[in-house]
């Protein structure tokens, strides 16, 4: 009788003889490393291809270590020298900004730091590429002081605005590229407007958001009547359709939108046509290209399948025995669109909204090519700092800030709208 009782209340073994518990354990273990083995691909993918750049973004929005490394005596001595004083610094720091730049030009890396301090103020990097070239040949035993030397090599070392600007910008973490994206600039005596005619940044995120709500709205409002017809018709003629709305993707996105500059021009097929037809006099024709209409209009054709394609597959799968049901009690055919058939579209609404207010916030191409001044983007301003300017430092701050609007708005939604009601079918 004692050793049943002892054998009952003993562990469960398997069929291999070790405890069924270890043995389940076991079994999970390897169930998780084949799981994590066949989305290791995937998570790899993300990371090279979204994290590492999105974080390698956000650390050169603030990183600022080329003047400490390229200065680092004359960074040193300039934290004795008061930059409001107006007075220009004491020979110790001119004499350690020879001994800095004379390596600076051994490893050509003056120029840089010149290219940087010029995003700050216009004629500096001009100052560093002839001080470069003849800092080598300066003596304080026969020619004087640096101080005098460096003066006629350029009078702008004798501007005490100048050496506040190296002092200004020497921490290696500055928050000076985030104040230049939102028309700000940092200064000795902190965080300052800039000039009228700089400030461009703050209008150019406003023209963004509000261009892109526009398209977006105008997607919806072509794309809905197109969707509905769609679901409704019989499945021969939808699908024949479905390939009118999908040809756009078969053609390049630089074909279409140049195609859009060539019909919207004054002199171009839309213009003739109303010409033609007497809706528009020839002296007064429309000037719908290189400003927001013509940005409007041609992102608007672009980005119309991407807001189709999530409205078709949610109203394909509303019931018609929903509003059979309704107009059988009685309903009109607008009750019954507005009561039964609407509510249950909405989710592929909210789908196609996000997906082309997204894209279009990013897009560059086609406001680049379309827009002209008055219809660029701030992705175009990305652009231009990455390609031409090489400024980027300003360029991840605006991406950064970019980043952290679309967020922002994609919280809202979901507070608002709730994005479990978000379906694409």
């Amino acid at each position: 009788m004692t050793d049943a009782t002892h054998q009952d209340t003993g562990p469960m073994l398997a069929a291999d003889g070790t405890p069924l518990k270890q043995s389940l354990a076991r079994s999970l273990r390897r169930q998780k490393l084949r799981a994590l083995m066949l989305i290791a691909p995937l998570l790899l993918f993300v990371m090279f291809s979204f994290i590492i750049p999105i974080a390698s973004m956000l650390f050169r929005s603030v990183e600022n270590s080329i003047v400490q490394e390229t200065l680092p005596l004359t960074v040193e001595a300039l934290q004795s020298w008061d930059e409001n004083s107006g007075e220009l610094p004491d020979e110790a720091v001119f004499d350690a900004f020879v001994r800095d730049m004379v390596v600076a030009v051994d490893n050509k890396t003056h120029t840089r730091l010149g290219s940087r301090l010029n995003y700050e103020e216009t004629g500096m990097s001009s100052m560093f590429r002839r001080s470069g070239r003849k800092v080598g040949k300066l003596d304080p035993e026969t020619d004087g002081p640096f101080k005098d030397q460096l003066i006629e090599i350029h009078d702008g070392w004798g501007d005490p605005k100048t050496w506040a600007v190296i002092k200004t910008h020497s921490p290696a973490i500055t928050n000076g590229y985030f104040l230049n994206a939102v028309d700000m600039r940092r200064t000795p005596e902190g965080a300052e407007a800039q000039p009228e005619d700089k400030q461009i940044l703050i209008k150019l995120f406003g023209r963004t958001l509000f261009m892109s709500l526009v398209i977006t709205g105008s997607c919806i409002l072509l794309a809905y009547p197109i969707s509905y017809l769609l679901a409704n018709l019989p499945m021969r003629v939808s699908n024949m359709l479905m390939i009118l709305v999908l040809l756009p993707f078969w053609t390049s996105l630089l074909v279409r939108t140049s195609a859009w500059k060539v019909m919207l021009q004054q002199q171009g097929v839309i213009n003739e046509t109303l010409v033609w037809l007497g809706l528009v006099a020839d002296d007064a024709r429309l000037v719908i290209i290189n400003n927001q209409i013509g940005t409007i209009i041609a992102m608007t054709h672009i980005l119309l399948p991407f807001m189709i394609l999530p409205m078709y597959s949610v109203m394909q799968t509303i019931p018609p025995s929903y509003t059979r049901a309704a107009k059988s009690m009685g309903a009109t055919n607008w009750t019954t669109f507005w009561r039964i058939y609407f509510p249950q579209s909405i989710p592929g609404i909210g789908a196609g909204s996000i997906l082309v207010f997204i894209l279009a916030i990013g897009y560059y191409i086609t406001p680049e090519i379309v827009g002209g001044t008055k219809g660029v983007f701030i992705s175009n301003r990305i652009a231009y700092h990455i390609s031409s300017s090489l400024n980027w430092g300003l360029a991840a701050a605006l991406g950064t800030i970019l980043l952290a609007v679309v967020l922002l708005l994609y919280w809202c939604y979901d507070k608002i709208v709730g994005i479990d009601n978000v379906k694409l079918g």
